[in-house]
């Protein structure tokens, strides 16, 4: 059925709230893009004179095909080959969503986007509809066809369930940087001390290949055992030349609203480690080296200047 102007006006306005609430449901950006065309598709097909509240109607539809997407991901992430990370977004990307306050912010944070993966479809579409989009909880349980109640109840253990699992306090978006900084140039040192005292005891050190890029199937843990491998990872070699294709370029830089290193060779994002920074240290590296998991992030790292390097790795 052929849409009206005013109609594809509609859908347009919507599309940067849709994307941004199905990134945050699905942890991909990939999966984000085809669940907002899909939600377009029956836009399309519907009678919309009859659709009162057009954004109400396309939140409902956006978010039940996000849950059902979410369930058929879990049975493939039993077979997924390492760890699971969320595909990274980079500074300004649209898909980031509202970032007016802190649970906005921290809604699309990588550290929660991973937590989130412990929560039930159900869950995750409570916690982001309220935490992220203010969304009132009778709105809520009119997109899920549930009770206000059990909307209440749901939002409540899923917060507790993301806060059980977040680190100490943050630090202040000032320090951050220097924090980087110092853990760079603590990880070329070619020594395990400095690096060690970056970090907190517990610290852990993720990286997810994706069975397409050598990465440890299991997680560093422990300060040491994590200190360790990054002094590893940054020590020069011929191997590790080769793996990446060549020297990386370093850059600092922000992602998914945190502190982030990115390596490049030829122009291109083959890894992106992402901070979280707490008072206590550096509480967890989650790198995404999986290639098809950096597509949308190179699409825009190619589009923007990033000046020069801090140094070339490898």
């Amino acid at each position: 059925m052929a849409l009206t102007g005013n109609q594809m006006d509609v859908f347009e306005a919507s599309m940067p709230r849709l994307k941004a609430i199905a990134y945050r449901l699905l942890g991909s950006a990939s999966d984000a893009e085809d669940a907002v065309q899909d939600t377009f598709l029956r836009w399309q097909a519907a009678d919309i004179e009859r659709i009162e509240v057009p954004e109400a109607w396309l939140t409902k539809v956006l978010t039940n095909l996000c849950l059902n997407q979410l369930t058929s991901a879990r049975a493939r992430r039993e077979t997924y080959v390492g760890q699971w990370l969320p595909e990274p977004l980079l500074a300004g990307d649209p898909m980031l969503g509202p970032a007016d306050t802190v649970e906005q912010r921290e809604s699309v944070s990588y550290a929660v986007l991973t937590l989130m993966e412990r929560l039930s479809p159900n869950e995750r579409a409570v916690y982001v509809l309220r935490e992220a989009f203010g969304y009132p909880h009778r709105r809520i349980a009119e997109i899920l066809d549930i009770t206000e109640a059990a909307g209440q109840q749901i939002f409540h253990r899923a917060k507790k369930h993301i806060a059980s699992g977040r680190a100490r306090a943050e630090v202040d978006e000032a320090a951050t940087r220097r924090i980087v900084e110092e853990f760079l140039t603590a990880a070329t040192s070619g020594r395990t001390e400095p690096l060690v005292r970056l970090l907190t005891a517990d610290a852990v050190a993720i990286g997810d290949g994706g069975g397409k890029v050598p990465a440890r199937a299991k997680a560093f843990e422990g300060a040491l055992a994590v200190a360790k491998f990054m002094r590893g990872l940054f020590t020069p070699g011929k191997a590790k030349r080769a793996i990446a294709g060549g020297s990386a370029a370093i850059h600092i830089t922000s992602v998914n609203g945190h502190p982030a290193i990115v390596a490049v060779v030829d122009g291109r994002l083959i890894g992106i480690t992402c901070l979280e920074i707490t008072a206590d240290g550096i509480a967890a590296l989650r790198s995404q080296v999986n290639p098809d998991k950096l597509e949308h992030a190179n699409r825009r790292w190619a589009a923007t200047d990033h000046g020069e390097p801090l140094f070339h790795a490898f």
